[in-house]
């Protein structure tokens, strides 16, 4: 009766007092207001099952795509500007003409538009190109001609479009400055003209800076979602960077860490597998937990009824619940993938609680038992 007493104290003096935890309990967690947590910005609860768990896969992370969408030519401009190099070459229907005596009756000079936006031309003096065509130089020069040259004939090819560059630096083989060509040029072309990433394309993520917008996204993403390999515009700036991806684990489990993704892709399941799996005295298998940010347009596709609340393209701090009770739970966290900066959290069963209690209290007993002992 003695002990049982000292069992009722400490448990009355205990009970006044938190427990010490890893993190919230389940039950904790799933009793959040989501109407309410929507408006103060709190996160949101999804329970993954059968239903949406192809949304959850099969949704095609946008954002970047629409950061640049309808913004950008996606190449140069068909009007010669200042740095523009080209070759003129110059035809004339006499052997003694003023152009024809090289090989094949012909003269090629090089040009460069200059600042003022003007090329030399021998008898022709200086002529305007900086906002002409290809075509509208040739003529241009083949009419200054006449008179001058024999029945001369203009052919004018452009070398390389420097008035209109992009620039490529980071992570890459060959960072530097790149020419524009005339035909539309997409993202991935400059990062290939670079010589590709010099990292694992799974840990490299692209910056594009375009004026006052700029974007990031993984590499690899540019070929998983063709839509984000947006059109390159005049004075883009891309940086490559590698950012290895990693995610956090918590809670209870048999080892909380920090963990480094070492393929391109790990489950949730892999995820699970790679800290230890649950600890068996203390994890609540009904309570598995998957934080991060999501799109609100998944969320929306999640939760229509906070469609009101959750507008734009932000980013909303979302909790993905998995319950590994049901045997379906196995084959779900199978279709999970992870992302970098995911934090996975096991939450305590109920009774865990009860048997940090019993540690807390275990000494008490023990010093009372002694003393119990001595006075008999």
């Amino acid at each position: 009766m003695r002990i049982l007493s000292v069992l009722v104290a400490a448990g009355t003096l205990f009970g006044c007092a938190a427990l010490p935890g890893d993190g919230p309990a389940a039950i904790n967690i799933t009793s959040q207001d989501v109407e309410t947590s929507a408006e103060t910005g709190d996160y949101t609860v999804v329970t993954v099952n059968p239903s949406n768990i192809d949304k959850i896969k099969s949704y095609r992370p946008l954002s970047f795509a629409n950061q640049f969408k309808g913004v950008g030519r996606g190449g140069s401009p068909t009007l010669l500007g200042v740095g523009d190099t080209l070759v003129v070459t110059i035809w004339e229907a006499a052997p003694d003409g003023l152009f024809s005596s090289g090989d094949g009756g012909s003269s090629q000079i090089p040009s460069v538009v200059d600042e003022s936006g003007f090329i030399f031309i021998p008898y022709a003096g200086r002529v305007r190109a900086a906002g002409l065509s290809v075509e509208g130089l040739r003529q241009s020069i083949q009419k200054k001609l006449i008179g001058k040259a024999v029945e001369p004939q203009v052919l004018v090819s452009l070398k390389d479009k420097l008035s209109t560059t992009a620039v490529v630096v980071g992570d890459v083989a060959k960072p530097g400055v790149y020419p524009l060509p005339l035909r539309s040029t997409r993202l991935l072309d400059l990062v290939a003209q670079a010589g590709g990433s010099r990292e694992a394309t799974y840990e490299t993520v692209v910056t594009l800076k375009r004026g006052s917008r700029s974007g990031t996204t993984r590499l690899e993403d540019l070929i998983d979602f063709p839509e984000n390999n947006v059109l390159i515009s005049p004075s883009d700036n891309i940086l490559l960077s590698h950012r290895p991806r990693t995610f956090s684990a918590f809670g209870a489990v048999k080892s909380n860490q920090l963990v480094p993704f070492k393929t391109k892709s790990v489950t949730m399941a892999e995820a699970l597998a790679t800290v230890g799996g649950l600890r068996d005295e203390r994890a609540d298998a009904n309570g598995v937990f998957l934080f991060r940010y999501e799109d609100a347009a998944l969320v929306r596709a999640l939760r229509p009824e906070l469609s009101e609340k959750i507008s734009g393209n932000r980013a909303v701090p979302l909790v993905y619940k998995l319950s590994l009770r049901d045997p379906k739970g196995f084959f779900l966290s199978q279709y999970m993938e992870m992302r970098d900066k995911d934090i996975l959290y096991v939450s305590n069963h109920p009774t865990a609680e009860l048997g940090k209690f019993l540690q807390i209290i275990a000494p008490l007993i023990s010093n009372y038992s002694t003393v119990y002992r001595l006075t008999d």
